[in-house]
Parts: C-alpha cells; sequence; structure tokens
C-alpha cells in the first residue's frame, strides 16, 4: 500500500488531496496508521506498533486497521499494490 504521491498529510493528522481539494483530520491514531503506512509498514506489523502503545483487543485492532485502510482507498488516499 502506498499513500497516493499528492496527498499532503501533515504531523497533526491534517490530510490534503489537492486534486480533489478535500481535506480530512484524523485522530491520532489514525495518524499514527497514516505513518506507518508511509513507511511500508503491513497490516501485522501496524498492529504491532498500535497493541505495544495502547491498551486494545487485537481482533478488534485488525478490523479496525482494515476498516480504516479501506475508507483510505474509497477516497482515493491510497493505492493498494497488494
Amino acid at each position: 500500500m502506498n499513500i497516493n504521491r499528492n496527498i499532503a498529510i501533515s504531523d497533526t493528522g491534517f490530510v490534503f488531496d489537492p486534486s480533489s481539494g478535500d481535506s480530512y483530520s484524523l485522530n491520532p491514531v489514525g495518524t499514527e496508521i497514516i505513518q506507518l503506512l508511509k513507511k511500508q509498514k503491513t497490516i501485522e506489523e501496524i498492529q504491532v506498533e498500535i497493541v505495544s502503545k495502547y491498551e486494545v483487543d487485537d481482533v478488534q485492532l485488525e478490523k479496525d486497521i482494515i476498516d480504516f485502510i479501506l475508507t483510505l482507498e474509497q477516497y482515493n488516499l491510497i493505492e493498494n499494490n497488494e
């Protein structure tokens, strides 16, 4: 998965798509997931990273990460190359 090149993402979770003019605001966990995706981390690696920092259920977290990634794809913010 790759973040689309033209997407601007701030460290505070502000996302801007200049091709559509749309902007989004992410919560801290969403911002962290985006940063991990930028580092080419897999879903499993992202899950391990988040579980190590937050008290969350593994199974629910995996579902939430997948849902978040599907939402990013829906808004054309990332491309799934797998």
